[in-house]
């Protein structure tokens, strides 16, 4: 046991986010050279959760939501006038991972430090501002709209031009489709320059800039919004002088249907002005099988803000678990006008996108999300972004963002796209290397057979395409419908409740062994239940499934948006050597998709 010193920072600031994977001990937060801390008590309360401790010290009864608790992190801010002393006081073996951030103003600035009780008060003001947050709105807001038909290799232009000393371009509105959904919001790049730019300030995939690549996956944050109809809008500022153009070149072999619509109001252009940047990269099959290294994001000169990363990757994994198949061990690393050690270093990608243990489940938040994991796992194809907002990286002569890439295994085919988002005064240059149409397309997901590693540790699979199946009602088929299918195809049911499967699990010695089925998750799908010897199993593991309990008899593989495979793991049982009776019996109708049961001895 002992204290130690996490943060001690002399001058006006802010403490703008902070964030834990699950922190003991006592921490204690002191503003101002206060002998009396603001805080006192368990870490993580503090680090990811210190806005609710707040609200109930100041007798608050708003309901936050997630405007302040995201995942793992909490974004309530501290201000303070004259300095901040964080200490911790704990067994140092037992330390576990936290990140706290701080923001710095010039010395001389006025800060009025945070107290809870007097500053969270205002119930009417918290209230707005938590409705902003959580329900920043797609409702349009538009001065033009157009639609478009684009045959494969053409392009469209739309120009805006601004009134005398400038405009911006504050909200930007797209619907994307094509006879292949996915091709057609990969395959479609947008291309935006202000002010007659040589180069576009703004190039990526239409679906990849709003985070939803690829496909259409439904997500609410405070600068974009993904609906379930597809319309993606984007609400980040976009500031030009005299005129924005829009450039949309179809890549894909089919025709491409857009409808948008853009929003502008006026902006006073002044030396401050700074315009709007997002560039997206690709590096495809990359295995690491030599170590980890840093991928970079941005290398950029000049005077800017970063605000904001999204990354889209293509896992091929062989284990259903996230332990073995996580691609995420590697930290962001950001470095701000040529200083030789980072302002930004991290503990993981998964901690730097506000969640932790690699977890698969789907999340938005204001500021961060995960809106697609095909599984099972991290398996499949992942899209994870965070906004710096609150917490926005200020540079003046330059800054570069790299994330180290490290995962659990070295498969190869890993693929890895990303965008980076900022804002740079004019002049100010980056190592955005032009995006190439043969980058513009969904990289294939092989099938892969699954390996008894990491999670799966000395698992024995059982695939129910392979098995002989009674089918009591319903109607099976073997059908190729789901990426990241362990031999590209599942054994399909589509089944009424009380109908029955009924197949032999081969166990080969006696012991305690867990029951795990990997199975689709789709809109279309219902409850089941699984019977082994006429006795129910209980569910012990969702897999990152949002909807289901555990401890409960039902596995529910319903999907409000998302098509998905997980695992989802049972409660151990004792079983003689030989042959056990398997019952999937239908508990509400539905569409289901079956991969492969996973047996392993405990």
């Amino acid at each position: 046991m002992g204290e130690y010193l996490l943060a001690e920072v002399e001058g006006p600031g802010a403490v703008v986010r902070t964030w834990s994977a699950g922190m003991g001990g006592t921490l204690r937060v002191f503003l101002d050279g206060a002998r009396t801390p603001l805080y006192e008590g368990d870490a993580y309360a503090f680090l990811a959760r210190k806005s609710e401790h707040f609200l109930e010290r100041a007798g608050s009864v708003l309901e936050a939501g997630d405007a302040f608790v995201q995942q793992d992190a909490d974004y309530l801010p501290i201000p303070f006038g004259r300095g901040l002393r964080v200490t911790w006081e704990g067994d140092l073996q037992a330390l576990h991972f936290y990140h706290l951030e701080v923001r710095r103003y010039p010395s001389g600035t006025r800060v009025r430090t945070f107290d809870p009780v007097r500053d969270l008060r205002d119930e009417a003001a918290l209230e707005r501002a938590v409705a902003a947050l959580n329900s920043p709105g797609v409702t349009p807001d538009e001065d033009r709209t157009e639609t478009a038909d684009l045959a494969p290799g053409t392009s469209w232009t739309l120009t805006v031009t601004a009134p005398p000393g400038g405009a911006a371009l504050t909200r930007l509105r797209f619907q994307v489709w094509g006879a292949d959904p996915w091709a057609a919001l990969r395959g479609t790049l947008l291309q935006v320059s202000f002010d007659g730019a040589g180069r576009p300030h703004l190039e990526a995939p239409v679906g990849d800039l709003f985070g939803s690549g690829p496909g259409v996956n439904p997500f609410d944050s405070l600068p974009m919004t993904v609906s379930p109809d597809g319309v993606m809008t984007c609400r980040f500022v976009m500031p030009f002088r005299e005129q924005a153009v829009l450039r949309l070149a179809n890549t894909t072999g089919g025709t491409v249907h857009i409808e948008a619509g853009i929003g502008t109001s006026a902006w006073t252009w002044d030396e401050r002005s700074l315009y709007f940047r997002a560039k997206w990269r690709s590096d495809a099959d990359l295995d690491a099988a030599s170590g980890p290294f840093d991928l970079p994001f941005l290398v950029a000169a000049g005077r800017g803000r970063f605000v904001g990363t999204a990354v889209f990757l293509v896992n091929p994994s062989a284990t259903p678990t996230p332990g073995g198949n996580w691609w995420g061990e590697g930290d962001e690393k950001v470095f701000v006008d040529g200083e030789p050690d980072p302002v930004f270093i991290g503990t993981g990608s998964e901690d730097y996108f506000n969640y932790s243990w690699s977890r698969p489940d789907l999340f938005d938040h204001p500021y961060c999300g995960q809106p697609l994991d095909t599984g099972p796992g991290n398996l499949g194809y992942v899209s994870n972004h965070r906004w710096h907002l609150l917490d926005d990286v200020p540079f003046t002569t330059g800054l570069g963002f790299y994330m180290e890439l490290w995962h659990h295994q070295a498969f190869p085919g890993l693929c890895y796209d990303r965008i980076a988002y900022w804002y740079a005064a004019p002049g100010a240059t980056d190592d955005h290397r032009r995006v190439q149409w043969s980058e513009l397309v969904v990289r294939d997901l092989p099938a892969t057979e699954p390996q008894p590693i990491g999670g799966a540790r000395d698992a024995t699979f059982h695939h129910l395409t392979d098995l002989p199946v009674a089918v009591h009602g319903g109607a099976a088929v073997r059908e190729p419908v789901q990426p990241g299918a362990s031999r590209g195809r599942l054994l399909g049911w589509t089944a009424r409740p009380g109908d029955r499967l009924e197949l032999d699990l081969p166990v080969p010695e006696a012991g305690d062994y867990t029951v795990n089925l990997v199975a689709a998750h789709w809109p279309e799908s219902g409850v089941l239940r699984l019977i082994l010897d006429g006795e129910p199993l209980v569910v012990s593991n969702l897999g990152g499934a949002g909807e289901g309990t555990r401890e409960q008899t039902e596995v529910v593989l319903h999907s409000t948006h998302a098509r998905r495979l997980l695992s989802t793991g049972f409660g151990p049982r004792t079983l003689a050597a030989g042959t056990h009776r398997l019952v999937i019996e239908c508990v509400v109708g539905g569409r289901y998709g079956f991969d492969y049961l996973w047996v392993r001895c405990r």
